[in-house]
């Protein structure tokens, strides 16, 4: 019989996507078959599976940690917003339309539960456990009726609940008992205990507040996990990009915040390089001083590319381009660096044309079919700053609505010093990801760097280091006789 551990937190960004995966990791050292599960996604962080279906990438992070291929299954309801309060609705990793918030909870969310449902049977009947992540909080009470992804889940699996406060914010202690308060009375009944997140300091002056707490609620807090720096693991939103600590390094490269920015993950790989400076350009201003400039994916490429113009964006890369600045883009980035944009039938804005950047010469038609595929590129030989660039069997998953012409078979187009591509995660290959910082550091004056990251075995260390934090700072066996 399948066993169910939910985490539930008392708003959102207070870890409960960082402590499903750690639990994940410590039920799959045990020896279970574990997976993890999200009903509802709102991200635009997003991954394609094997079989070309797509889901939030926080439950592909977990499934890692899980040591299992992720499945749409994990998350059977994605919601990737497009603007104005309104999201294109991803059902069983296919898109079935564009809807308002108002469309979407008071006509669709509760026909979505079916997914949800059909989802977790199927789990169950492969994996003895399933760790479980909620989403915002369970207490907003104007979103209860038509939930999908918090109590109604617990109550349709009768799952234990654990609730999780992030003590660095501030107000833990209010969020945890506000929230039971708010909550239905058999909903109170399925939360089993409290989880403090990110403290820091001397726990032992923190213990007043745990008894505090067990008193006031009548629920054992089952745990202080301590703040963990450098954590090395996928984020699941935006919100984490203001939490990025800059670092001297050799190499500057900025990644320009669109309004719209997707996939964000695809740098995490060149950030962690020990010669990079990875930061998240708000203005033109910052783009001063950068050795590489990155046009990232984008939700909606059309906006954005007028955010570009509108914000003066536009016109600084292409005098940092006139300069030799290297500037690489990434889907809705490479599209921008077209000569122009086509939207005939208007499924990304009211324009039907635009004017790209004119740093490529390709033109781009948006479409209503999204494209959406896992790729292995056999090989990849182009020139970039002057450097060769050669490397085989690169692996990445393509996203995107739209035909680029001029593309032909080109998995990565170059011109001099720009180059473009659709394919998400090319970065996170060693050594593509090496050649490509040499030749910025050629450029420089820089001697190369030899040595190259195995991006794959630091993220299990990553997964193997905080599950290990989370095991030593939980109580364990308590989770255990809750979970029986």
């Amino acid at each position: 019989m399948t066993k169910y551990l939910m985490f539930q937190g008392t708003s959102s960004h207070v870890g409960k996507s960082i402590l499903t995966a750690a639990m994940c990791r410590i039920f799959f050292r045990e020896g279970k078959k574990v997976a993890p599960f999200k009903a509802q996604n709102m991200a635009l962080n997003s991954f394609v599976t094997a079989d070309g279906l797509e889901m939030g990438r926080a439950q592909v992070a977990q499934a890692e940690a899980a040591n299992i291929p992720p499945k749409v299954e994990m998350n059977p309801v994605l919601l990737k917003p497009t603007g104005n309060s309104t999201s294109q609705v991803i059902i069983n990793g296919k898109p079935v339309g564009v809807m308002s918030a108002a469309q979407y909870h008071k006509n669709f969310s509760l026909k979505a539960f079916d997914a949800v449902k059909d989802a977790l049977q199927k789990l169950s009947s492969e994996f003895d456990t399933i760790v479980i992540e909620g989403a915002g909080s369970p207490a907003e009470v104007n979103l209860k009726s038509h939930d999908i992804v918090n109590m109604r889940v617990a109550k349709f699996l009768n799952a234990p609940v654990i609730l999780v406060a992030d003590i660095d914010r501030g107000g833990a202690l209010a969020s945890i008992v506000g929230t039971l308060e708010l909550l239905d009375e058999d909903e109170r009944e399925l939360v089993k205990g409290i989880v403090i997140n990110k403290f820091r300091g001397d726990v032992n002056l923190f213990l007043p507040a745990v008894e505090f707490l067990e008193n006031k609620t009548k629920k054992p807090v089952l745990g202080i996990i301590p703040h963990i720096e450098n954590l090395g693991i996928d984020d699941e939103d935006s919100v984490s990009l203001d939490d990025k600590i800059s670092k001297n390094a050799e190499i500057k490269i900025a990644v320009v915040r669109l309004q719209k920015l997707s996939n964000f993950t695809d740098f995490d790989s060149l950030a962690g390089e020990v010669d990079v400076n990875l930061f998240y350009a708000k203005n033109p201003a910052k783009l001063d001083g950068a050795d590489v400039i990155i046009l990232p994916g984008s939700k909606n490429t059309s906006e954005d590319l007028m955010y570009l113009r509108e914000n003066n964006f536009a016109e600084k890369i292409l005098q940092l381009a006139e300069k030799n600045i290297p500037v690489i883009g990434i889907c809705g980035g490479f599209q921008m660096l077209g000569e122009k944009l086509f939207d005939p039938e208007k499924t990304e804005s009211n324009f039907t044309e635009l004017e790209g950047l004119k740093l490529l010469p390709l033109e781009t038609t948006f479409t209503a079919e999204k494209f959406t595929k896992q790729i292995t590129i056999p090989e990849v030989d182009f020139n970039f700053l002057g450097t060769k660039i050669f490397a085989e069997n690169l692996e990445g998953y393509e996203i995107h609505s739209g035909v680029t012409e001029n593309l032909g078979d080109k998995k990565i187009f170059s011109a001099g010093n720009v180059f473009g591509t659709y394919v998400h995660g090319i970065f996170d290959n060693d050594n593509f990801r090496r050649q490509i910082l040499n030749a910025i550091r050629r450029k420089k004056n820089l001697p190369p760097l030899t040595s190259t990251r195995n991006v794959r075995a630091e993220k299990q260390n990553s997964y193997e280091r905080l599950s290990k934090i989370v095991r030593e700072n939980l109580n364990m066996s308590l989770i255990a006789k809750i979970m029986s």
